[in-house]
């Protein structure tokens, strides 16, 4: 994927919009973090998960596609190398990110994005 390919599929979900955190551009949906370009590493994008325990998993199988920098080690966050990560599983992984900060509106308003709750 290129910079450019990154952005669209970005700008693709429901509410996202550009902005700039830490003097950076970035990315947000109604105003929250969605992600960005690691700054340090303009080649890779920051993809917050699910659990330290998938982050770590990810890094260890693909070395030339995920890195986890000193800074984010505390997180369930890595970096994804744009030009080797698998697009059909960044369009999951941000899918995933959208569903945690987008307001409740904008998830009922696109429930393609949203799985359906189980039946109670």
């Amino acid at each position: 994927m290129t910079r450019d390919d990154v952005h669209a599929l970005l700008m693709s979900f429901p509410g996202a919009e550009t902005a700039v955190s830490y003097g950076h551009p970035s990315y947000k949906v109604r105003g929250k973090f969605f992600t960005w370009f690691w700054p340090d590493a303009p080649d890779c994008l920051v993809v917050q998960l699910d659990s330290l325990d998938q982050r770590d998993m990810l890094a260890e199988a693909e070395p030339d596609t995920f890195v986890v920098t000193d800074h984010h080690r505390p997180h369930p966050i890595l970096l994804a190398r744009i030009e080797s990560v698998d697009p059909a599983w960044l369009r999951s992984a941000l899918t995933r990110r959208w569903r945690k900060i987008a307001p409740a509106s904008l998830r009922k308003a696109h429930p393609a994005l949203t799985p359906e709750e189980p039946d109670a």
